[in-house]
């Protein structure tokens, strides 16, 4: 049976297909597109899904769509009448979308599809999120926590899920939402909503915390049990087109930072004292659930999952023994949830646990190309290229790493969700002091304060970082263990906001944060065998187990999908080397491109 999940016209819309409960291909439609958090009907993604898989619309047997969208509208409309005339612009703006499109999805799927007789099953928007979570998870039982921005009505869901069900415990409803209250800071320090928090989170270690008892008093109140309720005379999300209003900026004494412009330390201060708070209300919703569910493991989504500094530390006090985070928390994992829910929870059919291993692998769920594919495309254009036998390529690679080489290291099948995981990855020497700065500036054309990953071979976690558990899809933050810190000078122990960035502070600088942390990525050597066998090439050759990965792109640009995206994107940076497959690309080999750098002034850097 195949069922396929869509998420659509709101953030991140991707298409999941689900045959006899194994996920067999998932994917954003920004990939396709080539823009940023494409929230269009994800048509592109849809014929690389049917293609790809070899699948006919008449194959299909359910379609399921990751929310409710006659109840949301019902909230968008509730919530004006509640806060009218306050909320009339909002209202206004939002109708034309709902109008031609949201109140159509069922006409909308049917015509892309080509089908009148199709099956639709529509599970709720944190439904969907708490399935994406749970199903692909590798435990039989789990507390399962959502925190987003806003589903149909809820922004907080605590479950108890076993077996192939879940029973939602407690909800929080907008407009409470811890979700916004972090996107309200995200928007006031300048960075872009519901793509720029994870900017907000980077920047926090630059702060000092200041603010945050202020928050707490005035902005949200926290109860014991983990729940809270936000002042809402201090936002305007819930009736304007703004997320703050004045009284906002007149708490904080100071006004909303312009994009683009200058970070002030008082931008540095509010995204320490922000993402406090929100590690604080997390780890007590966290520790309800604990209370609340008779298990000893945690699955989270939602946009809020996607906050790995506070994931990190909720893992490390050990409220849960364990911890599993959907790769996609975002609406994206909305799509694969949804088709989810309905092979388990509405189908009621069994599910397996793998031995302990998630079914989602690696998140390797969208497309790859083959041998003959590459070669097609790098003869057609007249590129100049070297093709190895694999053994010999990790070793090139991890030669050149060690040289100081930056590469876009692109194979197999692209990673769903935000997060590069070695399919389709930039890559360098984490022993460097100065490859942060150089491939914010020079690679990825964007702030330098930007921290990078580490990619390291699984089994050295617990020597180098301060807890040993896998985080195969970046999505927990660690400290560098004590023995590879280096110590700081005295008179740079006091330095302040980004005149921290410079100092070298371990034996792997260019992926260690200011406080000491990094974002860390595991890699394991049966789910990513080819990404491994680099690693531990370079591994061999001198004795780190780490090197730098950030996603193959340019600021403003999603991560690239193709063999022509990726060269495209290679010949546009400062890139030294790119890998396709088993082909190895040389920068300084290639004919001279006029490259128009005009592109760049479309991605501005938010």
């Amino acid at each position: 049976m195949r069922i396929l999940g869509i998420s659509a016209f709101y953030h991140d819309s991707a298409v999941c297909l689900v045959r006899d409960g194994e996920i067999v291909f998932a994917a954003q439609e920004e990939r396709f597109s080539r823009k940023k958090h494409d929230s269009e009907f994800p048509e592109n993604a849809l014929r690389r899904c049917l293609e790809y898989t070899g699948t006919t619309p008449a194959d299909i047997d359910t379609v399921a769509f990751y929310e409710k969208n006659i109840l949301k509208f019902e909230r968008l409309f509730s919530t004006y009448m509640q806060f009218a005339p306050a909320g009339i612009r909002s209202f206004l703006s939002a109708v034309p979308v709902w109008a031609k499109k949201k109140l159509f999805i069922k006409e909308i799927i049917k015509e892309k599809l080509g089908r009148d007789d199709i099956p639709f099953l529509f599970p709720s928007h944190h439904e969907s999120h708490i399935a994406s979570a749970f199903y692909p998870s590798p435990f039989q039982d789990a507390a399962v926590v959502t925190l987003d921005g806003v589903g149909e009505w809820d922004t907080l869901t605590i479950a108890s899920a076993r077996g192939n069900d879940f029973r939602i415990l407690k909800r929080i409803t907008f407009p409470h939402s811890l979700g916004l209250l972090y996107s309200a800071f995200t928007y006031f320090t300048g960075f872009k909503v519901n793509s720029g928090e994870y900017k907000l989170m980077g920047l926090a270690p630059y702060g000092e915390p200041v603010y945050k008892e202020r928050i707490l008093r005035e902005l949200i109140d926290v109860r014991e049990d983990g729940s809270f309720r936000l002042n809402l005379k201090y936002f305007n999300y819930h009736t304007g087109l703004t997320m703050t209003n004045r009284r906002f900026a007149e708490l904080f004494g100071t006004t909303r930072r312009k994009p683009e412009t200058e970070l002030r330390q008082v931008d540095m201060d509010l995204a320490a004292s922000v993402q406090a708070v929100l590690e604080e209300v997390m780890e007590g919703i966290v520790r309800f659930a604990r209370r609340q569910v008779d298990s000893e493991n945690l699955c989270l989504a939602g946009g809020v999952a996607l906050n790995c500094v506070a994931n990190g530390k909720i893992l490390k006090k050990q409220i849960f023994r364990n911890i599993w985070i959907q790769p996609a928390a975002g609406d994206a994992g909305g799509a694969l949830g949804a088709a989810l829910a309905v092979w388990h929870r509405h189908l009621k059919n069994e599910r397996r646990v793998d031995g302990g291993r998630a079914l989602q692998g690696g998140s390797f769920l969208g497309p790859h190309y083959t041998r003959e594919q590459v070669k097609a495309f790098l003869d057609e254009r007249g590129i100049r290229y070297r093709e190895f036998p694999r053994p010999e390529l990790c070793r090139e690679v991890a030669r050149l790493i060690a040289g100081q080489k930056i590469i876009g290291f692109f194979q197999g099948r692209m990673e769903f969700g935000p997060r590069a995981l070695g399919g389709r990855s930039i890559i360098g020497d984490a022993r460097s002091p100065e490859m942060q700065s150089k491939m914010n500036l020079k690679i990825k054309f964007r702030e330098s304060f930007r921290p990078f990953a580490p990619s390291m071979l699984e089994e050295h976690t617990g020597d180098y970082f301060d807890f040993h558990h896998p985080s195969p899809y970046m999505l927990l933050v660690y400290d560098i263990n004590e023995k590879y810190r280096l110590p700081l000078p005295a008179d740079q122990q006091q330095v302040k906001g980004l005149a921290k960035l410079p100092l070298k502070r371990s034996t792997v600088p260019a992926i260690t944060h200011v406080d000491y942390s990094a974002r860390l990525h595991t890699v394991n050597r049966e789910t990513n065998p080819y990404y491994y066998a680099v690693i531990d090439e370079f591994y061999k050759m001198t004795g780190c187990p780490v090197i730098i990965n950030t996603s193959f792109n340019v600021r403003g640009e999603p991560i690239v999908e193709s063999p022509e995206d990726a060269y495209r994107c290679f010949m546009r940076t400062n890139m030294d080397y790119l890998v396709l497959e088993n082909f190895l690309i040389e920068k300084q080999e290639q004919e001279f491109i006029a490259v128009d750098e005009s592109w760049m002034k479309e991605f501005p850097l938010d």
